[in-house]
């Protein structure tokens, strides 16, 4: 069975730091590309970061680039999203997501809110 679990998520001041964690099962993690998510209600899924299998190859969305990092353990089935200098248009629900043949498979959203 093929599963995504995200941790980390919680409630931050603007200019404040988290780290979002996502452990895969099922599937073989350390050929997969992993990417992060987010939605706000209302908006369409936005696509967040992306990294390579090997984690040598990085992409952002240009409205996080500078402020978070991805990165991953492929010992420990784990990856990772560092968000610094968080701004509460930040605020969403954040998943990671894995392709898996032609599915993509979602973990079930860790909840990010930014606020004073």
């Amino acid at each position: 069975q093929v599963q995504l679990v995200e941790s980390g998520g919680g409630l931050v001041q603007p200019g404040e730091s988290l780290s979002l964690s996502c452990v895969g099962s099922g599937f073989t993690f350390s050929s997969s590309i992993m990417s992060w998510y987010r939605r706000v209600p209302g908006k369409e899924r936005e696509l967040v970061a992306t990294i390579n299998s090997g984690g040598t190859m990085t992409t952002y969305a240009t409205s996080v680039k500078g402020r978070f990092t991805i990165s991953r353990d492929n010992a420990k089935n784990t990856v990772n999203l560092q968000m610094n200098s968080l701004k509460p248009e930040d605020t969403a629900v954040y998943y990671c997501k894995v392709k898996v043949y032609t599915r993509d498979i979602w973990g079930q959203g860790t909840q990010v809110t930014v606020s004073s």
